[in-house]
């Protein structure tokens, strides 16, 4: 194959190989996404099997989803534990995988779907579950469901959070940090970070539209209409809304562990900007509401996990793979990024044809930092559903092409790419609240970064609808942080001293809102 070809030029050009005939990556990121709708963690026997096969493969990195439908398939979260067929308590998959995997050199990231609130008829036996608390039984405020524009909240069995709720948004984002205070995980990895599908357009989207959502929108814009969903305006702010849940995210899993790496499953849905004129004009920009390139750009992810699942043995599906793995190699901005291929679409040979692509540098010289397949448990087309001896045969028949002594791309082990923005920092961050003395808080108010000794104003953010806010990759020193005056009755401002690798409390607390 052509790319075959290539793969002798990119180890050659690669800087973090060596320089031997057998030149193996020093540092390169290898994974497997390891879902939860399958046997992967179910007992402690499956997780053993799991971290052997691993192994095997020399993969470094599990994904390992660990939070479906805001169930934990673990004990000790605030997350209920999940209603899946796992083996009865004491066991606990997810403190057993970390313990087992650590044991054999294996990095755990806890895959966690964001959005995704439940898909079965039969409500989830947790009297504490999001669904039951907050699905379509809560009334008011204490509705979280997303809307569609036809006035849908369920499709089929599934029902979604509305990213624009500040309470729903706050909610996960402490699910999340309780995981990594119980958990002795490597990252934490999101799913779902976007609108839903279901849309009657393939470049709009249809969603959003809870009263909530709606509220905050003409709160922020002064519109009183019902937004269409092609509306730009109301995109554009339905887009910042998930960047303001991934923010959140990022700053309160650096909170609870600085050293944990933050991902996010990014969408490449049809051809890559290449062909669409510019990132605006692409799916996951406009479709989805997802603007990952932005995320990147700002440094609220450590790595960049893309989704990028196209079948191979079909000319254009090809052709959007090769353009999406050129823009994920070339947007990392000083943050990592990899490619994720769908092994359940390929043959095993076409598989290692897409992972040749993704070693292959760009046209600018870059690469990204490593690979993962979805999934374990479906590793090839021809396994795909078959009883599990089948699938075991073409797993087995992929491992033996990626560590093919040979010309195997993972024929020797290696080490997790070093995230060196957290191993020696530069920069640190800056998050708080804006609140009254009464306990009010300002939704979608401007806080400014502040230069204290030129005045300048350097970055500014809205608050979100619980009156926080967050500035990532802050120089050190001393910094100024203002909200709006116009805004806030009292004194509007606190000064705070940034230090590299760290995060600084910046909370406002005024007499009263204006």
């Amino acid at each position: 194959m052509k790319r075959l070809a290539l793969l002798l030029a990119a180890l050659l050009l690669a800087t973090t190989v060596t320089t031997t005939a057998s030149a193996q990556p020093e540092q390169q990121l290898r994974a497997f996404w390891v879902d939860a709708f399958n046997d992967g963690i179910y007992s402690a026997e499956q997780v053993d099997e799991l971290v052997a096969d691993a192994t095997a493969a020399n993969a470094n990195v599990l994904i390992v989803q660990v939070g479906r439908r805001f169930d934990c398939f673990c004990n000790d979260a605030l997350y209920p534990r999940t209603d899946a067929a796992i083996d009865p308590a004491p066991y606990d998959p997810l403190a057993t995988l970390v313990d087992r995997a650590h044991a054999a050199g294996l990095e755990v990231d806890a895959w966690i779907n964001a959005t995704t609130l439940w898909n079965l008829a039969t409500p989830p036996s947790s009297p504490d579950h999001a669904f039951n608390q907050h699905g379509p039984t809560a009334t008011g405020d204490q509705r979280w469901l997303n809307k569609r524009v036809d006035g849908s909240e369920l499709i089929g069995n599934n029902a979604y959070l509305d990213p624009a709720h500040p309470d729903a948004v706050a909610y996960v984002v402490e699910a999340v940090r309780s995981v990594i205070a119980n958990y002795d995980v490597d990252g934490v990895n999101f799913d779902y970070i976007r609108y839903p599908d279901f849309n009657g357009d393939a470049f709009r989207n249809d969603w959003g539209y809870g009263d909530v959502s709606l509220a905050r929108f003409r709160a922020a814009t002064g519109r009183t209409d019902v937004p269409a969903p092609d509306d730009e305006q109301f995109s554009d702010w339905r887009r910042a809304q998930v960047s303001n849940l991934v923010r959140q995210l990022y700053l309160g899993a650096f909170a609870q562990d600085p050293d944990v790496r933050v991902s996010a499953n990014t969408i490449s849905y049809s051809f890559g900007p290449q062909t669409y004129g510019g990132w605006e004009g692409t799916r996951p920009y406009a479709n989805v509401m997802q603007d990952w390139k932005a995320w990147m750009e700002e440094g609220i992810l450590d790595l960049n996990v893309n989704m990028n699942y196209k079948r191979e043995w079909l000319d254009d599906q090809a052709r959007m793979f090769d353009e999406w793995t050129e823009v994920i190699a070339d947007w990392q901005y000083d943050r990592h990024a990899i490619v994720g291929s769908a092994l359940y679409l390929n043959e095993v040979d076409d598989t290692m044809a897409q992972l040749d692509q993704v070693l292959t540098p760009t046209a600018a010289g870059n690469t990204a930092v490593g690979w993962t397949g979805y999934s374990y448990a479906n590793p090839s087309l021809t396994g795909l559903g078959e009883p599990d001896d089948v699938r075991d045969a073409e797993r087995e028949r992929l491992v033996a092409a990626l560590t093919d002594p040979a010309d195997g791309p993972f024929a020797e082990p290696t080490d997790v790419p070093e995230m060196t923005w957290k191993t020696t920092p530069t920069t640190g961050h800056v998050a708080g609240t804006v609140s009254t003395e009464a306990g009010a808080v300002p939704d979608q108010v401007e806080v400014a970064l502040i230069d204290p000794e030129t005045e300048q104003v350097v970055d500014t953010i809205l608050t979100d609808g619980n009156g926080w806010f967050g500035f990532v990759d802050v120089a050190p020193g001393k910094w100024k942080v203002k909200v709006d005056p116009s805004a806030v009755v009292g004194k509007p401002v606190t000064n705070v001293r940034v230090q590299a690798g760290g995060l600084v409390d910046a909370d406002i607390r005024v007499k009263r809102l204006q």
